[in-house]
């Protein structure tokens, strides 16, 4: 029952949080803080409880199960699993679901209960994401993020947050509908090779069909995660998104929900599709290096500081897909530490840049300039968060993108040379957007108000976590290997003619 309890009371306490908003405006976000944070205390427990279990022989794929028949004329089933990659992803979602509760603590004055509600509504959908194993109940919860970041961005966002919320639903509905497309489409041909029905993930895998029918339903898949992703040219939503979401929307999409893009692709385009995925890998590569230098190039080219960093998002999601189709061991291992590296010094990113339009009222550097003499701490963990995006020796993100780029270098060395120079170009844009806004001239005369204890602390926790991963990156790895190990291992697809 603890799977099952990791997205209920994220649920049960948003809507706590939304009837609370009656008799004031301080319980919605003590109720938040509390749910999401009794998920986080769920997933630690599980982390230090079961973490040699998942590495020792005979344990079984999975860490913590529930599987219950739901529509038992369908085949299915409330399947609710967790292995490491889970474990990690669902680590990363409480961590990062506490942090902004936090950074919307003044930020969010309007509707406060409402705004808490759409929070955990969206996080609660994310962990059922990361652990639902039917395929019909993933798609449930990856429709049910949709609507309260639709409304987070078009109720709480910025001046053009109906245009960005709109695009980022349009973007999202349709591709999730070609994902759909395929979850039925798989259903049926594993039914009929089999005869049995079932959207259950692990009796999926290896379904005899023709090499044409595994070409395009991998494509149906790869299609609404790469979306997600964002991969480009698919990713045109994300910048509007990202810049008139509010701090809380911000930090959630670029740390958690590109993260499920990244990892449907590992969770189900590459085990259940083996064979489709390795002749796709060359064109996903070359999307990949495209999206790594395309991303930094348009980043270094930005005046609006959320938007800049948006595209530092469309760069380094770039490396992770890089990784997951370059197949090898050590690139699937830099591809998950980037997903959860990305999620963190990204997410600090979106944070200051929060805190930097409460109180400035603008997001343009250009309006900046000067601030560090107000406001260094403010500057100081900016600096530092700069260095780690773009891969500061020590920090979890150059592990990260060492190993992807060590790992993809086997496989291609052309592109992991075309994707090395998008380290050059994330030096360029990290030290142009500490310089604009916190050094050179004083624009203006107001004083910035430095950054207070409840956001140092924040920033403490990520900095420690990116640290730590940098220079103990092995204590993810051995959470991540006997996933990654089922990943390279999947069942070929037994291929009939067409």
């Amino acid at each position: 029952m603890t799977l099952v309890w990791l997205v209920v009371v994220p649920f049960v306490a948003g809507a706590a949080a939304w009837v609370a908003d009656r008799w004031s405006h301080a319980w919605p976000r003590w109720i938040a803080l509390a749910g999401i944070g009794i998920d986080l205390a769920i997933a630690v427990t599980l982390w230090f409880g079961t973490s040699g279990a998942a590495l020792v022989p005979g344990a079984g794929p999975w860490l913590a199960e529930i599987d219950v028949r739901w529509i038992d004329a369908l085949g299915i089933h409330l399947h609710f699993a967790i292995d490491g990659l889970s474990l990690l992803l669902v680590l990363l979602t409480g961590l990062l679901g506490v942090l902004a509760v936090a950074a919307s603590w003044t930020e969010i004055q309007d509707r406060v209960g409402a705004f808490h509600f759409q929070l955990l509504w969206i996080l609660s959908g994310l962990i059922g994401v990361f652990t639902a194993m039917d395929l019909f109940l993933f798609y449930f919860f990856w429709e049910m993020m949709l609507v309260p970041m639709f409304f987070l961005i078009g109720i709480w966002g910025h001046e053009r947050r109906i245009y960005a919320a709109t695009k980022f639903f349009l973007f999202t509905q349709v591709s999730g509908l070609l994902m759909l497309i395929a979850i039925v489409a798989l259903y049926i041909v594993h039914g009929r090779a089999t005869g049995t029905y079932t959207f259950d993930v692990t009796a999926l895998a290896g379904t005899p069909m023709s090499s044409t029918m595994s070409w395009w339903l991998m494509l149906g898949f790869f299609g609404a995660f790469a979306v997600k992703l964002p991969m480009v040219p698919l990713h045109t939503w994300l910048p509007d998104a990202h810049t008139e979401a509010p701090t809380a929307g911000s930090v959630v999409l670029a740390s958690l929900l590109l993260k499920t893009g990244a990892y449907g692709m590992l969770r189900f385009v590459l085990p259940l599709f083996r064979d489709a995925a390795a002749s796709f890998a060359p064109v996903a590569i070359v999307l990949g290096v495209i999206g790594v230098v395309y991303g930094a190039a348009l980043a270094f080219g930005q005046t609006d500081l959320k938007r800049l960093v948006a595209y530092t998002s469309v760069s380094h999601m770039g490396f992770v897909l890089i990784g997951i189709f370059a197949g090898t061991t050590i690139a699937l291992q830099g591809a998950i530490l980037q997903i959860l590296c990305h999620g963190l010094s990204t997410g600090a990113l979106f944070i200051l840049a929060g805190a930097l339009q409460e109180r400035l009222h603008t997001r343009e550097m250009g309006r900046m300039g000067g601030l560090w003499v107000d406001a260094p701490r403010m500057g100081g963990m900016t600096l530092f968060f700069a260095l780690a995006s773009m891969g500061l020796p020590g920090l979890g993100n150059f592990i990260a993108e060492f190993l992807v780029l060590a790992g993809t270098y086997r496989v291609s060395p052309i592109a992991t040379i075309v994707a090395s120079t998008g380290l050059i170009v994330s030096t360029v844009y990290a030290l142009w957007l500490v310089q604009a806004a916190f050094q050179g001239p004083r624009h203006g005369t107001a004083r910035l108000r430095d950054l207070g204890v409840r956001e140092m602390a924040t920033m403490a926790v990520l900095v420690a976590a990116l640290v730590w991963i940098g220079l103990y990156p092995q204590s993810v790895v051995d959470t991540a290997s006997p996933a990654i190990a089922r990943i390279t291992s999947a069942p070929r697809v037994a291929s009939r003619a067409p």
